[in-house]
């Protein structure tokens, strides 16, 4: 089973629905019982920095998060649920992150030294690199595209967990893995094709 954690946060159904595309029994859940019994856990999110920390904390899911993660589940964070598992975010000054991977999330500037301006947020697809090709992208080739809908990116502290970047501007840490954690800038549920791939390999990792 895949448990999805609810914490009031955008895009929550889309990525239930990709998951059951699958063929993944899934539930839409912040009963920590139920998160436990969860073969595979996922925190999706669309939104901003501190309002969902806050939603974590109000919720007491904190606890029920590292539990997970300290339990060795397959755990995958999307979109905001990549920039909340680090340490703080640009977006919201003095709220700290989940703090279970190391980095921050920084704003994506709207021009560059040459005075080429870029339209914020970055909605759109964009080609992946893959310096360390981790699990989630067994079976993707090089340069393949994902969909982006993110103003914040990610500067991941350890290189070595960054398994796919793109870029924007600047250069962007897309996605990571360290252990049994997995996580996603993009949207993997919008991605069309490689992005069912990538969910694909998430459940059978």
């Amino acid at each position: 089973m895949v448990a999805i954690i609810d914490y009031d946060a955008g895009n929550i159904k889309s990525v239930e629905k990709a998951f059951q595309y699958l063929g993944a029994d899934t539930r839409v859940t912040r009963d920590p019982k139920e998160i436990f019994k969860a073969d595979r856990v996922v925190l999706p999110g669309v939104g901003a920095f501190g309002d969902a920390m806050n939603k974590l904390k109000e919720y007491d899911l904190i606890p029920t998060i590292r539990e997970v993660v300290s339990k060795e589940l397959p755990f995958i964070g999307i979109c905001l649920g990549l920039q909340l598992l680090f340490d703080s975010s640009e977006e919201a000054d003095g709220v700290s992150g989940l703090g279970i991977l190391r980095g921050n999330l920084r704003k994506i500037p709207e021009s560059d030294t040459q005075g080429n301006t870029y339209k914020i947020p970055q909605i759109g697809w964009n080609n992946l690199s893959f310096p360390n090709k981790g699990r989630l992208f067994k079976g993707i080739d090089e340069g393949a595209y994902v969909y982006f809908v993110h103003s914040y990116y990610l500067k991941a502290e350890d290189s070595g967990i960054v398994t796919a970047t793109t870029d924007y501007n600047v250069h962007i840490d897309a996605s990571v893995e360290s252990g049994n954690v997995f996580a996603c800038q993009f949207h993997p549920e919008k991605s069309a094709e490689v992005g069912m791939q990538i969910l694909k390999n998430f459940l059978e990792v």
